[in-house]
C-alpha cells in the first residue's frame, strides 16, 4: 500500500498508474519507484501486472523484431515474400491461438485509412479476428467476405470471420450473399450476373489486403469439416494431385490449381484474383501442413507469412 505521506499526483487517480507512468513513460526502474513511492519493490512488481490487467498499460511487440530472425529472413528468401514473422516455439500453448495473435499484429501495423481488407475463413483467421486490436481508431475501413458461406461447421465460417474482424477494428462489413457452393456451374453463371452480387464482386476485386490461411486435406482437415465440399469430392481432388485448399480452392505440390466441377460451382475469390491483391497476409503452421503451406508459398499466394518456428525450420529443410 502506498505510504499514507506520499501525496499522488493530480495526473494521476491511484498509485498503480503512476507507477506504470514512471516505469514505462519516464524509464524509471522498480526500484527507484519503490523508494519513490516510499513502497517495496515487490508492491512495485505487483503494480505493475495489475496495470497490464486493467488495461491501463498495452504492450505491443514491434513485428519487424521477429522478422529478422535467421528463419524469417530465410523464409523471405526462398520463397520470395516481402515480409515474415516467425513466433517462438512453446509447447505449452495452442498454436492456433499464438498464430492468431502474431497474425494480428502483422494486420494491425499494416492497416491505413481506406483500406478494404478481404478475409477468408478457417480456425487461424478466426483466430486473428478475434485477437486482433489497432493502437487507434483507423477512418474509412471495409472488411469483405471473399468467399460464399457455408452451411457446414459455424465455429469458424466466413460470414463469423469477417463480421467478427470489422467490429474488432470498427470497419463497414460486407458479407458475401451466396452460398459458397451451388448444384450447377450454370446456376453460378446466372447467380453472378445479379446486380447485387456484381456489385460484391467488384469490392472483392478492390480489396488491397487480403487475410488467409492455409488447410491441409487429411482426414482430420478443417476443409473436410467446413461443408464447402463432399468426402467423396475431396478424395477425388486429392486423387488428383491436391495437397492443400486456399479460401476453398484446392492446388498441388508446386502451387499450381487443380480444377475441377465443383471447383467450378464455387462462389468467391478465385486463386489468379488472390495473387492480384497487393498484399496478401498467410497464416499457418503445424507439423501437418509442412507440404500444404510449401505448396502455397511456392505457389506465389502470398507477400506476408506468419508462422511458428518449428514450421519455419521444416519449411526451409524441404
Amino acid at each position: 500500500m502506498l505510504d499514507a505521506g506520499v501525496p499522488l499526483p493530480m495526473e494521476f487517480d491511484d498509485a498503480v498508474t503512476w507507477a506504470a507512468w514512471l516505469y514505462y513513460a519516464d524509464e524509471m526502474t522498480q526500484s527507484e519507484i519503490a523508494k519513490t513511492l516510499r513502497v517495496s519493490r515487490a508492491t512495485i512488481v505487483n503494480y505493475l501486472q495489475e496495470a497490464r490487467d486493467r488495461g491501463i498499460v498495452s504492450i505491443r511487440i514491434n513485428t519487424n523484431a521477429s522478422g529478422r530472425t535467421r528463419v524469417a529472413r530465410g523464409l523471405v528468401e526462398k520463397f520470395g515474400l516481402r515480409g515474415a514473422l516467425v513466433i517462438p516455439h512453446a509447447e505449452d500453448r495452442d498454436l492456433v491461438s499464438r498464430l492468431g495473435d502474431a497474425g494480428a499484429r502483422v494486420l494491425a501495423e499494416q492497416i491505413v485509412a481506406g483500406d478494404v481488407i478481404g478475409v477468408a475463413w478457417g480456425r487461424t483467421v478466426l483466430s486473428v479476428a478475434d485477437q486482433i486490436s489497432l493502437p487507434e481508431a483507423v477512418q474509412n475501413l471495409t472488411v469483405v467476405q471473399v468467399s460464399g458461406s457455408s452451411t457446414g461447421e459455424p465455429d469458424f465460417s466466413p460470414e463469423l470471420c469477417t463480421s467478427l474482424l470489422s467490429s474488432r477494428i470498427g470497419a463497414r462489413c460486407v458479407n458475401l450473399l451466396a452460398p459458397a457452393v451451388l448444384s450447377t456451374k450454370e446456376l453460378r453463371t446466372m447467380l453472378l450476373d445479379e446486380p447485387i452480387l456484381k456489385k460484391q464482386f467488384d469490392l472483392i476485386h478492390s480489396t488491397n489486403r487480403i487475410l488467409f490461411g492455409v488447410g491441409d486435406v487429411g482426414t482430420k482437415s478443417t476443409v473436410r469439416a467446413s461443408g464447402i465440399a463432399s468426402q467423396a469430392e475431396i478424395d477425388k481432388y486429392v486423387e488428383d494431385g491436391a495437397v492443400a485448399v486456399i479460401i476453398g480452392r484446392f492446388i498441388d505440390a508446386h502451387g499450381r490449381a487443380v480444377g475441377g466441377d465443383h471447383d467450378e460451382r464455387m462462389v468467391g475469390i478465385a486463386l489468379e484474383e488472390l495473387k492480384q491483391t497487393p498484399n496478401r497476409i498467410c497464416v499457418a503452421g503445424g507439423s501437418g501442413k509442412i507440404e500444404a503451406i510449401t505448396a502455397t508459398l511456392q505457389g506465389g499466394y502470398a507477400t506476408h507469412f506468419v508462422t511458428d518456428l518449428a514450421t519455419g525450420e521444416a519449411l526451409l529443410a524441404a
